[in-house]
């Protein structure tokens, strides 16, 4: 597989609700759709995305579960990096996962074996909030 794409559904503290990881070839909504179907928290009501899972895939996510997809829009006259209200809880998902070696380049070879190690790190990451050192 050349290149691959990590889809993540975070909670409100960034731990994973549900993770789909799939080749780069597919789009980002088509791989939005995996991950949501994976989610197994129905009391959801408000999900934030980014710009790149506009379209379709907000009418879609009210009909199939009910939940309100709103994006997050950087505005056209911002420059430069900009902190986007409720977007930072996932990149820091994200930033957790560039800390552990697996993760940080692409070393697996299955899909699945990358979706295991980020269970991995997120059990690691859980377990250092519970008793830190």
């Amino acid at each position: 597989m050349n290149g691959r794409k990590r889809h993540v559904v975070v909670d409100t503290l960034g731990l994973i609700l549900a993770v789909v990881v799939h080749a780069a070839h597919i789009q980002d909504r088509e791989g939005a759709k995996q991950v949501l179907l994976a989610v197994q928290a129905p009391e959801l009501e408000v999900l934030w995305a980014d710009g790149g899972y506009t379209g379709q895939l907000v009418d879609w996510v009210k009909e199939q579960f009910g939940w309100e997809l709103e994006i997050v829009k950087r505005s056209d006259d911002q420059q430069g990096f900009v902190v986007l209200p409720h977007r930072w809880k996932v990149e820091r998902t994200f930033g957790w996962f560039g800390r552990y070696r697996r993760l940080s380049k692409d070393y697996e070879f299955l899909p699945g074996h990358s979706v295991s190690m980020i269970h991995v790190v997120m059990i690691h990451v859980m377990l250092r909030r519970l008793s830190p050192c």
